[in-house]
């Protein structure tokens, strides 16, 4: 049987050709939704830029038919703007909002007049328990979120495989059909592997012996820079290994990185390290720039109120890389700040010569980015439309870095399965241009009492 989907404002603001995703079932937009979109068509930033986007599709299909009477759709259903229903009366005891309570008319009104199922399909999580009180099925709108929430991918995995296989592994590495992994019961089982996804070998006849390496194409290989050390830096754990063989791999081999991680798992500090060896300690040319972004939702509207040029109204929300900058710069830690004038110099040398730049977000959309070392930090605020925008924009020897803990979300209406950065990890599995990383709470090397705040709070 056919339903009838009612769409939130939010919900195309999210992602503006939404009504197109129903299938072939009715789409209603509730006249409340269209006038919410006319007020947000002039806001900076992704906001104003969905809701211009949702009107001009709106007029392709308005063009076509009469919205009113309801327009096809190109899978079968069909969209209608409803205007009806504004007598429909709600319980006195309900929480009261203006828009809401029009929403909420028109989905009551629907299941008064309709024998279909009528769904409310919204981002809010007030309108939806608003939604359940009126006996109204409410669900969140789904179409980008990342799928098999229950098991993330962690770009990790480990397994055993026979001792005697050891012997050849930096040469040609382990055949990945020799190796299994053990269930609760203790019985052998055949691993899925996914293309660039990192391995811990443990010999099946010595847990002692532990070798890493990754997956390429039928073989485990060994990690081709396990004794680098960017910028002076060394891995202190295994999650650190494999972000650092991912940072390390040029941009032909590994365009795209992603790191997901707690706090204090050293995401940023890692990747500016690696960005630094490449331009400052070994500048072959490969990048001619580290640029920086990081996603606020709040900044995404207002930097064209913040006073300033671009680097000055930037530059507060990039204090925690300049944190970062000053362990890397002076590595020293008893002697780093005896001369903070100095160590100031330093950074604002590498920024004068623009080795290190600091954009927003909506500046780098747009763009084609060519041999660029390109670091979003707190990636789990972006939406799954900005990730698509910036890694749409990756020119010829351009690398994007997606760092982020997606359970750190700081923008309304993202989750941690509707956040970009869930959203590119998940549906940029099993590319060969892609590789990924999670490091663990036990990997946090920021202090003790970080690593016991993370375990505890």
């Amino acid at each position: 049987m056919a339903k009838v989907y009612i769409l939130d404002t939010n919900v195309l603001i999210q992602a503006p050709d939404a009504f197109w995703r129903f299938e072939d079932n009715l789409v209603v937009l509730p006249m409340a939704v269209l006038e919410n979109l006319d007020k947000l068509k002039k806001a900076d930033g992704e906001t104003g830029a969905n809701a211009r986007k949702s009107i001009r599709l709106l007029e392709q299909l308005r063009l076509k038919g009469d919205l009113l009477s309801g327009v096809p759709l190109k899978e079968g259903g069909m969209l209608r703007v409803e205007k009806n229903f504004v007598h429909v009366e709600l319980p006195l005891d309900l929480p009261h909002n203006h828009t809401d309570d029009r929403i909420l008319k028109v989905c009551k009104g629907y299941a008064q007049s309709q024998d279909q199922p009528v769904i409310l399909v919204t981002k809010d999580l007030i309108l939806r328990m608003k939604a359940q009180m009126l006996g109204i099925r409410a669900e969140d709108f789904a179409a980008e979120q990342a799928s098999d929430w229950e098991q993330p991918y962690m770009g990790r995995i480990e397994v055993y495989v026979p001792e005697s296989d050891f012997k050849d592994f930096k040469k040609k590495g382990i055949p990945k059909n020799v190796a299994y992994t053990v269930n609760d019961q203790g019985i052998p089982q055949k691993p899925e592997f996914t293309e660039n996804e990192f391995v811990i070998v443990k010999a099946d006849q010595s847990t002692k012996k532990t070798l890493l390496g990754r997956i390429e194409n039928d073989r485990i290989l060994p990690l081709k820079f396990k004794k680098a050390k960017p910028y002076g830096i060394s891995p202190k754990n295994v999650g650190q290994y494999f972000l650092q063989e991912a940072l390390m791999q040029p941009a032909s081999k590994a365009p795209l990185v992603i790191v997901k991680g707690m706090a204090g798992t050293a995401k940023t500090f890692y990747s500016l390290a690696v960005g630094l060896e490449k331009l400052l300690n070994n500048p072959s040319g490969e990048y001619r720039r580290i640029l920086v972004s990081r996603p606020y939702a709040q900044f995404d509207t207002d930097i064209g109120f913040l006073p300033g040029d671009e680097q000055e109204k930037i530059s507060p929300l990039m204090r925690p890389v300049i944190d970062n900058l000053e362990q890397l710069i002076d590595s020293n830690e008893e002697k780093r700040y005896e001369d903070e004038r100095a160590l100031r110099g330093k950074i604002e040398e590498i920024f004068d010569r623009n080795l290190i730049q600091a954009e927003a977000l909506n500046f780098i959309r747009g763009r084609s980015i060519v041999k660029t070392y390109l670091i979003i930090d707190e990636a789990q605020n972006m939406t799954p439309n900005q990730v698509k925008g910036i890694i749409s924009r990756a020119g010829e020897g351009t690398k994007i870095i997606l760092l982020g803990d997606p359970a750190q979300i700081d923008r309304p209406f993202l989750d941690e399965r509707t956040n970009g950065l869930s959203y590119a990890a998940q549906y940029m599995k099993g590319s060969p241009l892609c590789w990924q990383v999670t490091l663990t709470a036990d990997e946090c090397e920021r202090s003790a009492l970080a690593m016991d705040a993370i375990k505890r709070l």
